[in-house]
């Protein structure tokens, strides 16, 4: 029997340490499970309904594997606590952090559990995601919405400044 490969599309981001390292690491970690397709630019962006925080490194990747939904939460929650990410209590409180890992989507999975929302519930609500998002998949159409990734760019209302990051 043939494995199933699942593709999934993923956000990283860091606005603490070193940044541009902590999504290296990430990466790095990301490969053991999985073969990463695709990587966008590294973006510097405004943190995003948060006062007084350092600005963020965001980049998207498209990832292959064999890994379901769930457990592909569970081994990203891994990886984040092993790069030094700590959750708050506060539920829907956005904090500083080494690394976020959040699965933007699963195939054109929808679920919505208390554990895991696929697609990203505010994916369409944030210019941070729908950049990186739109650089390597902008005619990607959204299961709920129904929408390409390009058209949610268009529509999002959100003017946090978000800019690519030339590396030299």
């Amino acid at each position: 029997m043939e494995n199933k490969k699942n593709q999934a599309f993923i956000l990283l981001g860091s606005n603490l340490g070193k940044r541009e390292e902590n999504l290296t690491k990430a990466i790095i970690a990301i490969e053991k499970f999985a073969i990463v397709s695709l990587k966008s630019s590294l973006y510097k962006t405004e943190p995003w309904q948060m006062n007084d925080a350092d600005w963020f490194l965001n980049q998207v990747i498209l990832i292959d594997t064999e890994l379901e939904a769930n457990d592909l939460l569970a081994v990203l929650i891994k990886i984040e606590a092993e790069l030094g990410r700590t959750r708050g209590n506060n539920i829907g409180v956005y904090e500083s952090r080494t690394i976020d890992l959040d699965i933007l989507y699963f195939n054109d999975l929808t679920l919505d559990s208390e554990l895991l929302q696929i697609p990203h519930p505010r994916l369409h609500l944030r210019k941070f995601t729908l950049l990186p998002l739109v650089e390597i998949a902008g005619d990607h159409v959204h299961p709920t919405l129904n929408e390409s990734n390009a058209q949610l760019l268009a529509a999002c209302g959100d003017e946090s400044e978000v800019s690519t990051l030339v590396l030299l």
